[in-house]
């Protein structure tokens, strides 16, 4: 549980490249995520030009990290893969969070700009980046080296636990 307890959301980072090597780690730990029906209907758009980054960090205002980070990952949902169209939202979610975990594990700092459901965000990403209709894009992942350190704070609120019944 520690790579839990010290991920946290990294919105600023250095100049340094992430190595190829650690990318294709991320994606090897989003695409070892479970998901339903075991469809894995998950694809991946990784982009490192700086003209891309720019663009994609002026999609919506919380996207700003984007044009900073060594490399972004676009998750996309490929309904043509899903067996179980309706929990492929929790499948891409249980992927980027493998992702996220495995970027503190590198030593990198990583944030997950949302964009799906939020249609004009969705469509903007889409239209930019040329993706097909049969994938949604889920989310946009910035990573890179973090430009700075932070304390990790706890969260765990015994107030929002309940047993047996509500």
């Amino acid at each position: 549980m520690s790579l839990i307890f010290k991920r946290h959301s990294v919105r600023r980072f250095t100049d340094q490249k992430v190595e190829d090597e650690k990318i294709e780690n991320l994606l090897k730990a989003g695409m070892q995520a479970p998901s339903a029906c075991n469809q894995q209907a998950w694809e991946f758009i990784v982009v490192s030009k700086p003209e891309d980054k720019l663009a994609i960090s002026k999609m919506h205002e919380y996207a700003k990290p984007a044009e900073k980070a060594s490399h972004l990952i676009v998750t996309l949902g490929n309904l043509n893969g899903a067996n179980c169209h309706r929990l492929i939202d929790q499948d891409l979610g249980a992927c980027n969070e493998n992702i996220l975990l495995q970027a503190t594990h590198e030593g990198l700092g990583a944030v997950w700009l949302g964009f799906h459901p939020i249609e004009d965000r969705t469509l903007r990403l889409k239209e930019y980046l040329n993706i097909p209709d049969n994938c949604i894009p889920f989310s946009v992942i910035c990573v890179g080296y973090p430009a700075y350190e932070s304390e990790v704070k706890l969260r765990y609120d015994e107030s929002k636990v309940h047993y047996d019944r509500y």
